[in-house]
């Protein structure tokens, strides 16, 4: 089924006969007043949510469904106590490789394919021979890359959608490149890199098949040690193949993504140290904050002029800041 056969939840009416896949979440096998099985459930999409009914269940249908995945529905919609509800005909959970994640996730709103030639484009500034090599192992490792590219930059602070690591970081690698002009003591090389691999580790840090939430080895490692761990396996990787990459330079590019956070309250297990990691610190700091006060002031449904307290930011945002723009 094509995205354009199917009807967002959030537009779908009463009256409506509906085949085609949701999202399924707590589905609970109940009983009737006479004793009859039914099924209750929310089908949903990234557009809103619905709850559901299947009358004359049965155990063997009920057992067929995922606690949390992708199903097929057939059935109708109707209005029920002033709430809309879908009556299933028909269920059957659906393989999540035949799903387009982006119907139910939230997605960036940028061509993912242009962003990535984009990051490749400016990764070719860099001149040092073992940085190159360094980074085309990463670029050349296409299942990374897909995660890199498909992959949130976070479960719920900013940049919390399908692609949103790659658009977080070819920002960065765009601030990067125009404020290093101004540092002409910096090693670029290092710092375009660290900006690249600064997040490379929340391609195994974060999950994101039918909702955004942490990895087991997220949890218990954390992307920035596992990001120096990525890079460990290319420099080993390359030295089989009888490429070595300096210690110090590998030291250099590690101790900015393990330094990326600023303090270690913020997980950070040590502080910046060298003029290249504060740069990335201060880089990602201004595009996670930038994105995490605009997202605020879209969701603010208040009638207020502040948002709500935010913890990230220790405040509120003032919403009305634009009133006087030209």
């Amino acid at each position: 089924m094509t995205s354009s056969e199917r009807i967002p939840v959030a537009s779908i009416q009463p009256a409506q006969n509906l085949a085609q896949v949701f999202l399924i979440s707590q589905p609970q096998l109940r009983a009737t007043s006479n004793g009859k099985k039914y099924i209750a459930a929310f089908l949903s999409d990234k557009t809103g949510r619905a709850n559901s009914r299947m009358w004359q269940a049965t155990e063997t249908v009920f057992n067929s469904l995922p606690e949390e995945g992708f199903v097929f529905v057939r059935g109708r919609s109707e209005m029920y106590q002033n709430s809309l509800q879908i009556v299933v005909e028909e269920i059957r959970p659906i393989d999540d490789s035949k799903v387009d994640l982006v119907e139910f996730l939230p997605g960036t709103k940028y061509d993912t394919v242009a962003m990535f030639e984009e990051v490749k484009e400016i990764l070719r500034q860099i001149k040092n021979p073992s940085v190159r090599h360094l980074i085309k192992a990463f670029l050349d490792d296409e299942p990374m890359m897909n995660k890199f590219c498909k992959a949130p930059a976070a479960a719920v602070l900013h940049h919390a959608w399908i692609g949103g690591l790659l658009e977080h970081t070819l920002n960065l690698m765009r601030l990067g490149r125009n404020i290093m002009p101004l540092y002409e003591h910096l090693d670029h090389d290092i710092v375009l890199a660290s900006l690249f691999l600064h997040d490379i580790g929340k391609t195994e840090e974060l999950v994101y098949d039918i909702s955004f939430r942490y990895s087991d080895q997220g949890r218990m490692i954390g992307h920035l040690v596992k990001g120096t761990m990525l890079i460990e396996e290319k420099v080993a990787a390359l030295a089989a193949q009888g490429v070595e990459i300096p210690r110090g330079l590998i030291d250099s590019i590690e101790h900015v993504i393990v330094a990326h956070h600023g303090q270690r309250e913020y997980g950070s297990p040590v502080t910046p140290a060298t003029p290249e990691a504060f740069l990335v610190h201060y880089i990602d700091n201004i595009d996670s904050k930038m994105q995490m006060t605009i997202d605020e002031i879209a969701k603010d449904t208040s009638s207020g002029d502040w948002t709500n307290y935010i913890k990230a930011i220790e405040g509120p945002i003032y919403k009305k800041h634009n009133q006087y723009k030209a």
